[in-house]
């Protein structure tokens, strides 16, 4: 794809696709826990599984999603450094992965509460501890650390750019100093759900800003220029 302008758009629409999807996972799968009650959470649970398997299959998507805007944001923000560029990647490919591994640890407490092996071999208020540990079990806070180092070498990779207005960047700078807040559980926990709104802006920011007018063609291919030189 040689046009920065459309691969920019194309970004933005794959990064808008991360909120829907995400958006709708996280409030789907919300909505079934039950705090400090594993069993009124085991019953909700296998009373409402289609819903809780959407659900998952959005944010699975979701993390696809993002994937995919990793890798065109690679190519897009190479001419400003081509070493930062290639750390993002990394940075956001890892949370990926933790993202899609705590999919799989969420399907986990269906297969506990559904299994006749397990039930066979332990008591019902054991499979459902069991069950409600999982669902706790949020490896996505971990993977959130992840994407704060991401945002934050995107926004000094804007900054340092010239086919991208540069209050985008301080909004990427912002975004990920808040999800950073989840490098200290305690910190994250009393911020909460406030410290997700500076990503949430930051990146809603830049996502619109490649929807509405993608980057200035003729000043990327001119920094791809001297970057090459």
């Amino acid at each position: 794809m040689k046009d920065p302008k459309n691969m920019a758009r194309i970004a933005g629409v794959f990064y808008l696709l991360v909120f829907v999807l995400g958006g709708f996972a996280l409030s789907a799968g919300g909505q079934f826990t039950v705090r400090n009650n594993p069993a009124a959470t085991a019953a909700n649970l296998l009373a409402h599984e289609t819903a809780y398997r959407i659900g998952w299959a959005s944010n699975l998507l979701a993390t696809v999603c993002y994937v995919v805007v990793t890798a065109l944001f690679y190519r897009l923000f190479k001419p400003a450094s081509r070493n930062v560029s290639l750390s993002a990647a990394f940075f956001s490919l890892v949370g990926c992965g933790l993202g899609a591994v705590s999919s799989v640890l969420q399907l986990a407490p269906l297969v506990i509460l559904k299994s006749a092996p397990y039930a066979s071999a332990f008591k019902t208020e054991q499979l459902q501890t069991l069950a409600y540990m999982f669902m706790r079990l949020n490896i996505d806070n971990v993977a959130f650390v992840f994407f704060g180092f991401y945002c934050l070498q995107i926004g000094y990779l804007i900054l340092e750019s010239t086919f991208l207005p540069r209050l985008v960047g301080a909004g990427m700078v912002i975004a990920g100093l808040g999800w950073l807040t989840f490098l200290w559980p305690p910190l994250a926990s009393s911020l909460a759900p406030y410290n997700l709104a500076p990503g949430i802006l930051g990146e809603g920011l830049l996502t619109f800003w490649l929807l509405a007018a993608g980057v200035n063609a003729a000043r990327w291919s001119e920094q791809a220029r001297l970057e090459v030189a």
